[in-house]
């Protein structure tokens, strides 16, 4: 089995480290368009060789798209222009009735399968991975009606070798409870860090009066923005929702 993994990060690092140790995989490559990061997931061996998404289109068993949800649209649109019917194209986004919805008319969709590991820490980019990060973890996988069964049979089989537990749900019910159990997370402690930010002017203050519960509660303030913005922006009707049940 040939993987290709497209974004080297802290999730897509910390999938080709465990699909390579547990033999899911038998040939791993990736990719990622920050080239410094790309050269120390190799380091790292996150994966065993660079290759780009079109050269992976052509001998990969299966393509994954861990990147950010503001960039997931355009990379699969291009994807799926040039697939195979032998491929599998999945994403890992954390949104996806949105990215669903764009490529909903393309005659490749069927290679498609949405899917959300619902796995991470507060960090980001190829040295934030770690082993083991989705065992016991929930793998969502929505729209199955809309892929091809063996190309959903292989993501299955893919998650359920991480040890993760598969679910399947429609787009906009995955979006909702995302909202409220991972998205509204994020916000608040933003908002948290943001405003003790604004108030104390001193991070020294802040950090020799804070006890142990602004450290956690503040902990996923230092996730990156430029992933998390796209999110809720991209998930903002179910996240308004949310927003008001919490106020």
């Amino acid at each position: 089995m040939k993987v290709g993994i497209i974004g080297l990060g802290l999730i897509g690092g910390s999938l080709g480290l465990d699909l390579q140790a547990n033999g899911f995989a038998t040939q791993l490559v990736g990719w990622d368009r920050n080239e410094a990061h790309a050269q120390q997931a190799l380091e790292l061996q996150l994966v065993e060789e660079l290759q780009t998404p079109e050269n992976m289109l052509q001998d990969c068993d299966l393509v994954i798209l861990a990147i950010p949800v503001s960039a997931i649209k355009g990379y699969l649109v291009k994807l799926l222009d040039h697939a195979s019917d032998a491929v599998t194209i999945t994403d890992m986004g954390s949104t996806k009735a949105s990215i669903i919805t764009s490529i909903k008319a393309h005659p490749k969709r069927h290679c498609y399968v949405p899917s959300h590991p619902m796995a991470g820490t507060e960090f980001s980019g190829p040295s934030a991975a770690i082993p083991h990060l989705f065992v016991g973890k929930v793998a969502i996988i929505c729209r199955t009606s809309e892929s091809k069964k063996d190309k959903v049979a292989l993501v299955e089989k893919m998650y359920r070798s991480l040890y993760m537990r598969v679910r399947y749900m429609e787009a906009e019910e995955h979006d909702l409870h995302a909202a409220y159990v991972s998205h509204i997370s994020h916000i608040s402690s933003f908002v948290l860090a943001n405003t003790v930010l604004d108030k104390e002017k001193s991070e020294r203050a802040i950090f020799d009066l804070a006890s142990g519960g602004f450290a956690s509660t503040a902990r996923l303030a230092k996730s990156s923005p430029e992933m998390w913005a796209p999110i809720f922006n991209q998930n903002k009707e179910a996240l308004l929702e949310v927003l008001d049940t919490y106020v």
